[in-house]
């Protein structure tokens, strides 16, 4: 039995992460040694150059992808060494996902979208539940959308659907996997706004992955990865001041 290491105020952590890919001759370590916690209510980036680990990290957290080494824990629960059943229940009931290419179901309408996680749990929503996406939907001008289907939405309109899916079940974090890469700027700009009120008007924990300064500068806390290792943690911090960093961090190497 794993004793859990000290998590107070962390939603997510994982703790020696190791995650290497191909044979022995031939293998590529994406993770090393990585030791983090992600803390609750805060909404926070994952930032790195291509081939840093991040998405690799993320989806090992998310209970997507397994590890070599290490242990990976959302919150009390340790998911390391989960099954597949067990890892899809979690996924389902303690995780929300944010992607770039939005992911919704072409032939359902928006409602069915955003309670799409219900309908795989195979329930309904509770009265609270559903006043809570009610409330949702209202705040993030979706209220007249909902018979639409997706192709009828604009992309800024369906990252919103996806937000809202995200948050529907209130999970223990969401995960935003580079949410405005498919975006123009002022669209992005409203998307990294709604994350961030999720995070500090509704409490909800967000790790973002993201390799882009402006997207990073909305977040409360900066965590850079570099070959696989984390690099640097850092607060708040300004567009400017993070590809100042970057930069330095890549003349570093």
């Amino acid at each position: 039995m794993t004793t859990p290491p000290p998590a107070s105020g962390l939603v997510a952590r994982v703790e020696g992460l190791t995650k290497q890919y191909g044979s022995t001759g031939n293998r590529v370590t994406a993770l090393d040694d990585v030791s983090l916690g992600i803390r609750t209510g805060e909404f926070t980036a994952i930032m790195g150059p291509s081939g840093s680990g991040k998405s690799t990290l993320m989806h090992i957290m998310a209970g997507m992808d397994s590890a070599t080494s290490g242990s990976a824990w959302l919150g009390e629960t340790e998911i390391t060494h989960l099954g597949d059943t067990e890892l899809t229940l979690l996924r389902r009931r303690r995780v929300g996902f944010v992607f770039q290419s939005f992911n919704l179901v072409p032939t359902l309408d928006i409602e069915g979208n955003i309670l799409l996680p219900f309908e795989l749990d195979g329930r309904r929503p509770s009265a609270e539940e559903r006043a809570w996406i009610d409330q949702l939907i209202s705040s993030l001008g979706l209220g007249d959308r909902l018979r639409h289907r997706p192709h009828e939405l604009s992309g800024g309109q369906q990252q919103r659907v996806a937000i809202v899916r995200a948050l529907a079940t209130r999970p223990d974090l969401v995960f935003a996997d580079e949410p405005t890469g498919n975006l123009d700027s002022r669209t992005s700009r409203e998307v990294l706004a709604l994350l961030a009120t999720a995070a500090h008007e509704y409490g909800q924990s967000i790790a973002m992955v993201t390799h882009d300064p402006i997207a990073a500068s909305y977040a409360d806390r900066i965590l850079f990865l570099a070959d696989g290792r984390l690099v640097s943690d850092l607060p708040r911090s300004s567009a400017s001041d993070i590809s100042r960093f970057m930069l330095e961090m890549e003349a570093a190497q």
